[in-house]
């Protein structure tokens, strides 16, 4: 897959793209809605005789057009990228967001983005908006195209009566609720981070864990307790991991942890880029009266966890 990031230096290379099938939409955590859209392109772009592209824009244009500490990520960008590739797209286009170019007009942007990228054939949600104010529609695209290209809108998906959304999935995920989250992303939620050095807590009371660090863009699940395996050393490895405050040990509300005792492995993973993928809430955190009580209390997470992934039919 080539990945073109449009710079306004690699502009001018949008000149030089093959015919294109093209879906186009922000596409954050690629969910099966989203799914939809880009494999409607594939389709279209074999049916046609065009090379298949992904254009999205980077970062969120609710982080540049509003506060960007509120705005959290289901897939970054390095993420979006990995999943393209394995959906085998050909090109993958990244319109950077800034607030000139928010400021286009829908004609502008069809002009400059669609028309110039060599499109022939446009596949999009029904509710994808584009230009100034996001004023431009696929209901109104027939009098910007200008002949240039056919298109091909996918309507709304649906589960339980409810629209499947990259806002639904995020609620899923604050709310600790993980199990629910594949069935509308199509996958475990997982995020990356790396393992760095912590308080060594673990160890002393027999229960090592490995402290990771995200990045703060992340949409991150409820404080509480989680069945996870985290992707190291080139294996899943399953996992007790505990997300929140550590409050037994700390008086400090603002700070948040991730640690996570690995089962069956033993090794030194400080400093290695890992994966987590998100499978189970077990419980919520909660402070402990005594070290022994926690002791007893991760006895019984590692007991449910290990009963949890024994009773899954394949793994990861």
């Amino acid at each position: 897959m080539k990945v073109i990031i449009l710079t306004e230096e690699k502009k001018n290379t949008l000149e030089d793209l093959p015919p294109l099938s093209l879906a186009i939409g922000y596409f954050d955590g690629v969910h099966i809605g989203h799914r939809k859209v880009i494999e409607t392109a594939k389709d279209e772009a074999k049916k046609r005789g065009l090379c298949s592209g992904v254009m999205t824009f980077d970062p969120s244009p609710k982080a540049v057009l509003g506060n960007p500490e509120e705005v959290k990520y289901i897939t970054l960008l390095k993420d979006k990228i990995e999943i393209l590739e394995t959906l085998h797209i050909e090109y993958f286009i990244v319109v950077p967001f800034t607030k000139k170019f928010s400021n286009l007009s829908p004609e502008q942007f069809i002009d400059d983005y669609i028309i110039q990228s060599n499109v022939k054939h446009l596949v999009a949600g029904f509710d994808f908006t584009y230009g100034k104010y996001g004023k431009g529609t696929m209901q109104t695209i027939e009098k910007y195209r200008k002949n240039q290209f056919s298109y091909t809108v996918i309507e709304k998906m649906e589960k339980s009566g409810e629209k499947i959304s990259s806002t639904s999935i995020r609620q899923f995920i604050k709310q600790g609720d993980v199990q629910t989250v594949p069935e509308w992303l199509g996958r475990h939620y997982q995020i990356s981070g790396t393992v760095v050095h912590g308080e060594k807590r673990g160890r002393k009371i027999g229960f090592p864990t490995a402290n990771i660090d995200v990045d703060q863009r992340y949409v991150l699940p409820k404080d509480g307790v989680y069945a996870v395996r985290i992707f190291a050393k080139g294996r899943w490895i399953s996992g007790v991991c505990n997300i929140g405050k550590k409050p037994t040990f700390h008086e400090d509300r603002n700070k948040r942890w991730i640690e996570v005792h690995l089962l069956n492995y033993q090794g030194d993973l400080y400093g290695e880029k890992v994966l987590i993928k998100w499978y189970l809430r077990i419980r919520e955190e909660r402070k402990f009266a005594s070290v022994d009580e926690l002791v007893d209390q991760i006895k019984q997470d590692k007991k449910r966890t290990i009963e949890y992934f024994e009773s899954l039919p394949s793994t990861p």
